[in-house]
């Protein structure tokens, strides 16, 4: 039927206002948008359609995971396992705990001994590499006649480590990347080893190369006393301070505990700059253990293994809180707090491709996506006016209402508007016409069975309907697979592709019918003019 009630007109209507007010911001001129922001309330002022890399240029780096660098953190780190499993079964070694290529190595003479230890050893396979249960050995222990066992991580080890380091540097590099305030960054893994981070309207690649290669690994060790085993012992660089300064390689307290760190001043002395850092519960726990029990010595907080400061433990400190200073600027502390915040990464990571996409490219993807949907619409435009009449005319407007809806889609969703996603609105721009000639041509076929103006305008509605909803549904589907399996540019395709096909149901079918509605019940035709 062709009846409409009040509330649905006045439904639409103010349907077609919301999505203009929404994407009139988009609109303006930068300038013109911050003076509007200024003008009304932040709520008032809905946002601008997020461009991607390729629309208004940005920075694209590839990253790759130092191999050599993360075998040394396993290393490192297995021999703490072996440090703490050689304490727990007190068990005397003679030599230290010496490093491999791949591994670690002890002598433990006492063949008792050595069998206990060989057994905890074993069962550290189990915890190196939850992912290898059931399948190859992330670590290989043997043991020599002459007492020496050795703890070698295996190649499936390292792949397992690998994987598990790019999935942790995906998640730390997405928080650092969204902590410099950049809008819709593209975060994804290349390969076994690589992640490719790029961020739309960042021309200054420096400053993401900063943030993305520093590893900010933070640690808390004991200043070491006279007469400690070398072995356990290491010198490491001072930052404020020239000469080096003897710590123990054992890890007091690490700084994937922090919960929070924030930059400040210092209130007490010199009011410099400082970044002000609380750890978690068991953290907080550690911490305060450690000071508990070593209250006179020097406890050293080390930066990516260089010494910040090296302060005395005067009293136990059990409130979970600390503060580092290091003569640091404004913006060096405000840095370090964002690196300590995103977490440390697992490994280094090299730069091995790099590109800045000026905003000159990006214009020139506007432009020609512009182009493009300019000709589209206007043939469009012209073919529905010369050959539906008036109708024609409905359709085109209702055409325009349905690109508002799109864009108004892209404003409340925060998605990236990219070159393929405008690709994918010129494609909707000929799916939603074609909607409309579905029912128009249905509407001709039953006016030339004979059946009256009305009833044939009904029946191309409501005929019409259902082979519209299963080409869009069918349409919508092919949208969410390549929307879930694609990435990048492919899913900016599939929102823009889904976006049209929703808004075409209530552009093509809802709001055309409500026009000819209207117009049927003024103008009271005696044929129909198509």
């Amino acid at each position: 039927m062709l009846r409409f009630s009040t509330w649905k007109f006045f439904a639409i209507v103010a349907m077609t206002l919301a999505a203009v007010l929404v994407v009139a911001p988009s609109m303006l001129s930068a300038s013109h948008y911050e003076e509007l922001k200024s003008r009304l309330p932040s709520w008032l002022v809905p946002p601008t359609i997020v461009l991607g890399l390729d629309l208004q240029g940005g920075s694209h780096v590839m990253l790759e995971v130092d191999q050599a660098d993360l075998i040394a953190t396993q290393i490192k780190n297995l021999r703490d396992d072996v440090r703490r499993i050689l304490r727990e079964e007190k068990v005397a070694i003679s030599g230290g705990i010496g490093a491999t290529a791949r591994g670690v190595q002890v002598r433990v003479a006492d063949p008792e001994d050595r069998e206990k230890v060989l057994v905890k050893l074993r069962q550290l396979r189990n915890s190196f590499s939850s992912a290898l249960m059931g399948g190859p050995s992330p670590l290989d222990v043997e043991a020599s006649p002459d007492g020496v066992i050795r703890v070698t991580i295996t190649d499936a080890g390292l792949r397992d480590k690998s994987r598990k380091a790019v999935e942790q540097s995906i998640e730390v590099i997405r928080r650092r990347v969204d902590a410099l305030g950049t809008r819709e960054p593209s975060i994804q893994r290349q390969g076994d080893d690589r992640v490719l981070v790029q961020v739309p309207g960042l021309q200054d690649p420096e400053t993401l190369k900063e943030i993305l290669g520093k590893t900010a690994k933070l640690e808390f060790r004991l200043v070491a006393e006279p007469g400690q085993n070398p072995s356990e012992v290491e010198e490491l660089d001072q930052v404020d301070q020239e000469g080096k300064i003897a710590v123990e390689k054992q890890v007091m307290v690490k700084g994937e505990d922090l919960t929070d760190a924030q930059p400040g001043f210092d209130q007490q002395r010199s009011g410099e700059p400082v970044v002000n850092f609380r750890f978690n519960i068991r953290g907080a726990q550690s911490f305060g253990e450690v000071t508990s029990k070593n209250v006179g010595r020097l406890f050293a907080i080390v930066l990516d293994n260089k010494v910040i400061s090296a302060p005395r433990i005067l009293t136990p400190i059990t409130g979970g809180s600390g503060q580092i200073s290091g003569r640091f600027t404004v913006e060096q502390a405000n840095n370090l707090a964002i690196l300590l915040r995103a977490g440390a990464l697992p490994a280094k990571l090299n730069i091995v491709e790099e590109r800045t996409v000026g905003p000159g490219l990006g214009q020139d993807s506007i432009d020609a996506g512009k182009r493009a949907a300019y000709v589209g619409a206007g043939l469009v435009v012209v073919y529905m006016l010369v050959t539906y009449g008036v109708f024609g005319v409905f359709a085109n407007l209702a055409l325009f209402v349905h690109i508002a809806f799109i864009f108004a889609g892209l404003v409340l969703l925060g998605s990236t508007l990219t070159l393929p996603g405008i690709a994918g609105i010129v494609l909707t721009i000929g799916m939603a016409v074609d909607s409309n000639v579905l029912i128009y041509e249905r509407i001709r076929e039953e006016n030339h069975a004979g059946r009256s103006i009305l009833a044939s305008l009904d029946a191309g509605f409501t005929r019409a309907f259902a082979t519209i909803v299963d080409s869009n549904v069918t349409m919508f589907v092919a949208a969410a697979i390549l929307y879930f399996l694609g990435s990048g540019p492919v899913r900016g395709f599939a929102v823009s592709l889904a976006l049209g096909i929703l808004t075409t149901i209530v552009t093509a079918v809802t709001m055309t019918r409500m026009m000819i509605a209207v117009w049927y019940h003024y103008a009271r035709p005696t044929r129909l003019p198509i």
